[in-house]
């Protein structure tokens, strides 16, 4: 993704979940944005411009819903384990930001815990510094889908997509995790993804536009992590993760619904003198909308949901 940040995923094929875990290297800066109606998260608030702290130990993206928070417990038991974590006078206090996606209907209602989460800390521990993990229908993306108003039935595999944009001497990445309510949108315009033809619909926005469309509140969720290696302090990272909700809707049509729970995280390593400001929130938009088509590019089928690549 870029240098220094470690990734490492647990998945479960057979359950259609996962999750994913981002190590930060010491001394990064961290952040957090939350715009979704329905978000599931965990040690959020304090990433945000009003928040006590400015560093996360890790970042884990999990399936599994509210349930699939627990897996957080596991990547916490693991660092405070080897003593990283928060100084206080009882000893470090691992500081753990966690996002969900709602992936409980697509296989059964398996969902990550502390053993999932352990083992993905194990994977990020163990990762190459700056590595590109595996993408896909793995991790937190293992059950994601998107173009869902209609149901599974007539969506199409979602999954975690990387990508990267180089800027004035910088890097941002972005990793995404797409689980849309709406279509993913391509370079040209079109719909890449979502809504499948046959649900008599061309899009996930014409059926909605139409009053065909039904779904739960929360069930559908982007998360987003945004990372480079220019030296910004923390009300910047956190402008930079506004700027990835751009581009979560640059390509997803609809963004932000009531059914979506989106939240953006941004880290920033330091080790770079940082270009203008909103150069960096530019490609953050730009790589956040990459990282969007790669993952369903990527994606294989599941329980039933063809992917992009399957006729």
């Amino acid at each position: 993704m870029i240098a220094g940040v470690r990734i490492g995923h647990a998945t479960d094929r057979a359950g259609a979940t996962g999750c994913t875990v981002l190590l930060p290297p010491a001394g990064a800066i961290c952040a957090a944005e939350v715009r979704g109606q329905a978000p599931g998260t965990r040690e959020v608030a304090l990433l945000g411009p009003a928040g006590a702290v400015e560093h996360a130990d890790a970042i884990l993206l999990t399936g599994g819903s509210a349930f699939g928070l627990t897996a957080a417990d596991g990547v916490v038991e693991g660092l405070a384990a080897a003593g990283i974590g928060y100084a206080t006078p009882a000893g470090p206090v691992p500081i753990v930001s966690a996002a969900v996606i709602f992936d409980l209907p697509l296989v059964a209602p398996a969902r990550p815990g502390r053993a999932e989460g352990a083992a993905a800390l194990a994977a990020a521990v163990a990762a190459v510094p700056g590595s590109l993990p595996e993408r896909g229908s793995v991790g937190a993306g293992t059950g994601a889908c998107v173009g869902m108003p209609l149901g599974h039935a007539h969506a199409t595999k979602g999954g975690l997509g990387i990508a990267r944009v180089e800027v004035g001497g910088a890097t941002v990445g972005a990793l995404a995790v797409a689980n849309a309510l709406g279509d993913v949108i391509g370079e040209d315009g079109a719909v890449l993804a979502g809504l499948r033809p046959t649900s008599g619909h061309p899009s996930t926005a014409a059926a909605l536009l139409a009053l065909a469309a039904t779904a739960a509140p929360g069930t559908a969720t982007t998360l987003v992590v945004v990372a480079t290696d220019a030296t910004l302090d923390k009300r910047d990272a956190w402008r930079l993760a506004r700027s990835a909700h751009g581009g979560i809707a640059r390509a997803t049509v609809p963004s932000a619904t009531t059914f979506d729970g989106d939240v953006a995280f941004a880290v920033a390593t330091g080790e770079r003198p940082a270009p203008p400001l909103v150069a960096l929130e530019t490609a953050a938009a730009i790589a956040v909308a990459d990282a969007i088509r790669d993952a369903v590019r990527s994606a294989t089928g599941l329980g039933g949901v063809r992917a992009l690549a399957e006729p």
